[in-house]
């Protein structure tokens, strides 16, 4: 049997444990060689690198895209894409969702991992659909969580409406590797009885459970998963893309990758995590195995946020208590999987309860979930926070995007020339100010290169 392995360096992997600052420079030496490994696919886009890219990188994220397919031409690349949500934080119309989709896809990727926050899969239909109108692989998420309204018969019925959406294929995405060997055993077997996709399986390494989970669902008949080349594994990331490669060719199964290449990437990455422990980005903590995740459901790439944010404002001793709190914010909320935007929102809230007192301060964001502008909350939300929130207006039951007015066009008409193409407004609609900020970033660099291009020719 042939089980597929997506190589997560370049995204998840760095997304969780260095809060996605890997730039392009440091691992284009490397993109040729991950080009030939065998890999199903290279995770590389989508989630948080769009925005860290304008944020912190300098670097304009269609470029790095082209960048990467241009030199991985053999192997799909393949992103993680928030449905309607796109890669930001709030929901955007369905003319901005195609766009975004169309002009992926036209920049190189191929594969487009769609899921939605709370599973309602209202808000991936027109992403998927456009994935499909593209011609590109497009696979639907399930986001994995325990609680009382999640249930095995739940998640088979999601398998067979994704299979009804015209999905490719089904991921499981357990965000923050929650997810023990023999449920991922009993789901995998559930959704192969359910649906005719193959199914692949997305876990962390945070809570140990990992590697056995992974080989639990092989033996299920899970098609592929998620790895990390070991030099960027573990902790909060994925599971060693070494090991498992090794420990399943022992196991009779094929796998397709080559061994030596494998270790080349290896030793290529060693230098770059060294320099991101020295200067403090990668840290430690991240890299360990926290049994307690068990219970906080904490996904990967929001405990190394919540670590940096509290850093930052000299409360990282308050660690412990934010992650006490967050469960108590999530049966608040009607039990949401911990994943983009949900897991930022819950975190939020609960460090404002820890740092500010109970609910003192509700964010805009867990206002809007209130209001249903995210979707159907998969469970029963709290009625004092709900009614104070709500202020005696009913919320909305809608497709929140089906309220929302088309917005490329006007968007684009204001930005006029700062907005050099499509992708241009794209981002400014995403990430406005970031994108503002990047744009005047990238003029002035290029008008102090043609200056000093200027004063070489005149020497």
């Amino acid at each position: 049997m042939k089980v597929n392995i997506t190589e997560t360096v370049l995204r998840d992997a760095q997304q969780s444990l260095i809060a996605t600052r890997l730039p392009f420079a440091d691992f284009e030496g490397i993109l040729e060689t991950l080009d030939n490994a065998g890999y199903y696919s290279l995770e590389c886009w989508g989630g948080a690198t769009f925005d860290s890219c304008l944020r912190f990188l300098d670097e304009d994220p269609w470029e790095r895209l082209r960048k990467i397919k241009a030199k991985c031409p053999k192997t799909p690349l393949q992103m993680l894409l928030r449905g309607q949500n796109i890669l930001g934080y709030k929901h955007y119309p369905d003319d901005v969702v195609r766009l975004f989709v169309r002009k992926a896809a036209e920049n190189g990727m191929d594969i487009f991992r769609i899921f939605d926050a709370l599973n309602d899969f209202r808000n991936i239909e027109v992403a998927v659909d456009e994935v499909l109108k593209c011609g590109k692989h497009v696979q639907g998420c399930i986001c994995y969580a325990t609680s009382p309204v999640h249930t095995l018969e739940k998640y088979a019925a999601m398998g067979k409406e994704l299979e009804a959406m015209g999905v490719q294929s089904i991921c499981i995405k357990d965000m923050a590797g929650i997810m023990g060997p023999q449920e991922a055993y009993d789901l995998i077997k559930a959704l192969k009885s359910s649906t005719s996709l193959p199914v692949f399986l997305h876990t962390h390494a945070t809570t140990g459970l990992g590697p056995i989970t992974y080989v639990k669902a092989i033996e299920a008949g899970c098609d592929g998963i998620d790895c990390a080349i070991s030099q960027f594994s573990g902790g909060t990331a994925q599971p060693a893309t070494e090991t498992l490669n090794y420990a399943l060719n022992q196991l009779g199964y094929e796998t397709g990758l080559d061994a030596a290449l494998l270790k080349d990437i290896n030793d290529f990455f060693a230098p770059i995590k060294k320099k991101f422990l020295d200067d403090g980005l990668l840290n430690p903590y991240v890299l360990g195995t926290k049994a307690d995740i068990l219970t906080y459901q904490v996904p990967g790439g929001m405990l190394s946020n919540l670590l940096k944010q509290l850093k930052d404002m000299g409360q990282e001793d308050k660690l412990d208590e934010v992650l006490a709190e967050v469960p108590n914010v999530r049966k608040d909320l009607g039990y949401p999987p911990l994943v983009t935007p949900l897991a930022q929102m819950v975190g939020t809230q609960a460090t404002n309860n820890v740092l500010l007192g109970k609910y003192k301060n509700i964010t805009k964001e867990v206002k809007a979930y209130f209001k249903g502008e995210y979707g159907r909350a998969p469970g029963e939300v709290n009625p004092e926070i709900a009614e104070r929130v709500l202020e005696g207006t009913e919320p909305v039951t809608c497709r929140f995007a089906d309220t929302l007015e088309p917005a490329f066009e006007k968007t684009k008409a204001e930005l006029g020339k700062t907005a050099r193409c499509d992708e241009d407004v794209l981002s400014y609609i995403a990430f406005p100010q970031v994108a503002e900020k990047f744009f005047a970033a990238r003029e002035e660099k290029e008008s102090n290169t043609v200056n000093y291009t200027i004063e070489k020719k005149e020497d």
